[in-house]
């Protein structure tokens, strides 16, 4: 059996792997909301939030701000207690922008969820644009005695995309925060959102070149989906023919060749998202992710391919 760099035989660099080999065991995330927002809606760089946001679809039901983030941590361990045989889980900030706040109360937060004794570490969502060096500073030393990561919200390396999405923010903008937060030695991710208006299958693809280059950790790739109370809902319901919506099918082949163009040092978290039934309006593909992942590795098996296999250093 073909063994690949990362040191197994899955035809791609997977995130479970990576968890179990840093901890030594099967680690869950937990999601957190902690009551933050994002400088595209609270008016300091635009209200209304990207185009294809309503972040309702991020919130897992066991998690709201009315409750402590303890409280929150407990609901959400007895969510998964039953469902998984996990003893410790990471602490997921994923709701909103993470890092944006005053420094003592962002520090407050995280400690309030490391203090909580099945929590084994931080993962925190936020922006390319919301993250100072001065929290960076306070998380370097954390991350000596805790594990941290921080996952930056990029969706695409394209700025005429991040400006018609009303993403607020730059390509330069994660580049540049992406290094830093590595140089600091703290893990790394990059969400992707794949199939955004004006991006064809070759622009697709040669994000996988773009983001190849960066001294990220691990990325999450997401299928772009036209959720209940976004901009693009509207847009959807009055000319549809803006939105390329993909297939099941088809998404699959752009994943397996996207893959294949992936360095396959970067960590591949996920590869699509699953909006609430009652929230998403297209595309419904009717597949959980592990359905999706299956899909996905026994095309890479069809096609005797894996990741990194035309991977060029010097793209």
């Amino acid at each position: 059996m073909m063994t690949f760099p990362w040191g197994h035989a899955k035809r791609y660099n997977d995130y479970s792997s990576y968890i179990k080999k840093t901890f030594g065991q099967r680690i869950q995330k937990v999601s957190i909301n902690a009551g933050f927002t994002c400088p595209n809606r609270d008016g300091s760089k635009g209200t209304g939030g990207c185009d294809f946001c309503n972040n309702s679809t991020f919130n897992p039901s066991y998690c709201g701000p009315e409750l402590t983030i303890t409280q929150q941590i407990d609901k959400g361990i007895s969510f998964f207690r039953d469902k998984y045989k996990t003893q410790f889980y990471l602490a997921y900030f994923q709701a909103y922008s993470n890092t944006y706040g005053e420094l003592s109360d962002l520090l407050n937060k995280y400690g309030e969820a490391l203090a909580h004794p099945l929590v084994n570490g931080l993962v925190l969502g936020t922006r390319p644009d919301c993250v100072d060096d001065r929290l960076l500073d306070e998380l370097t030393q954390w991350h000596q005695r805790h594990y941290i990561a921080i996952e930056l919200g990029a969706e695409s390396t394209l700025n005429r995309t991040l400006s018609a999405i009303n993403r607020g923010h730059s390509w330069e903008e994660t580049v540049a925060t992406t290094c830093r937060i590595a140089q600091r030695g703290i893990p790394v991710g990059l969400h992707m959102i794949l199939g955004l208006p004006g991006e064809d299958e070759q622009t697709l693809l040669a994000h996988a070149d773009v983001i190849s280059q960066l001294p990220i950790s691990y990325l999450k790739l997401h299928q772009l989906q036209i959720v209940k109370g976004s901009r693009f809902a509207k847009e959807y319901a009055t000319t549809p023919e803006k939105f390329a919506l993909m297939t099941a099918e088809k998404y699959i082949e752009l994943i397996v060749d996207f893959l294949e163009r992936l360095s396959p040092h970067i960590i591949v978290e996920r590869f699509i998202s699953q909006a609430p039934h009652d929230l998403l309006i297209a595309p419904n593909w009717g597949l959980k992710n592990f359905e999706f992942v299956h899909k996905v590795e026994k095309r890479l098996e069809e096609r005797e391919t894996w990741q990194g296999r035309l991977y060029n250093e010097k793209t």
